[in-house]
């Protein structure tokens, strides 16, 4: 992705449509504390395996807030994943972020959950719930890359490949990506991690 950042610019954040800067006090045995937090919508993350290629299938884009505390990190690679703003389940959100951001139409029976837990938790405290699914090209309906103005590029990961990529800290990634790496070759691969 051949995408230059221009005019990156830091301003008071008024009148938000996602997250939403808050106080918090409180008193803990006795003493009085605050806390500056952001209270913004769970969400739900998918991790996909291709089969027919024996790899991940991830998401990478342009991230502001990594940017902002790093500048040779601005894109992350990331789960196929999505906020939940929507009155659905979270499976048929995660089947909708699937099919918006990667291109593949996934049946709801076919999207396995894996757990939840909380994300950023001295900011946010966001709840994240993991889903995992299987796909191929049978599935594939179009190139995928996000709607409206999201610029999302697609990358396999090949699964004998996961601990170089999960070690090479020139690549910004989430904890829920490694965690779910780990989880599948435990539970779907019978991989060997001592090779």
């Amino acid at each position: 992705m051949n995408t230059k950042i221009n005019n990156f610019k830091i301003q008071k954040l008024e009148d938000t449509k996602f997250v939403h800067p808050v106080k918090i006090t409180f008193e803990q045995d006795g003493v009085e504390k605050s806390w500056e937090a952001v209270k913004s919508f769970d969400s739900v993350a998918i991790l996909l395996y291709h089969k027919q290629k024996n790899a991940f299938l991830l998401v990478k884009q342009f991230r502001p807030p990594v940017y902002l505390n790093d500048k040779t990190k601005g894109f992350t690679y990331e789960l196929c994943a999505g906020i939940v703003d929507k009155d659905k389940s979270l499976i048929q959100i995660a089947k909708e972020e699937i099919d918006e951001e990667c291109g593949y139409d996934v049946p709801l029976e076919k999207i396995e959950k894996i757990t939840s837990f909380y994300t950023n938790v001295g900011i946010s405290g966001g709840k994240q719930n993991l889903f995992f699914a299987t796909i191929d090209e049978s599935m594939k309906v179009h190139n995928g890359g996000g709607i409206h103005d999201e610029q999302i590029e697609l990358l396999f990961i090949n699964v004998d490949d996961f601990k170089d990529f999960i070690y090479d800290e020139s690549k910004a990634k989430t904890p829920g990506l490694m965690f779910s790496f780990y989880w599948f070759l435990e539970n779907k691969n019978n991989f060997n991690f001592n090779k």
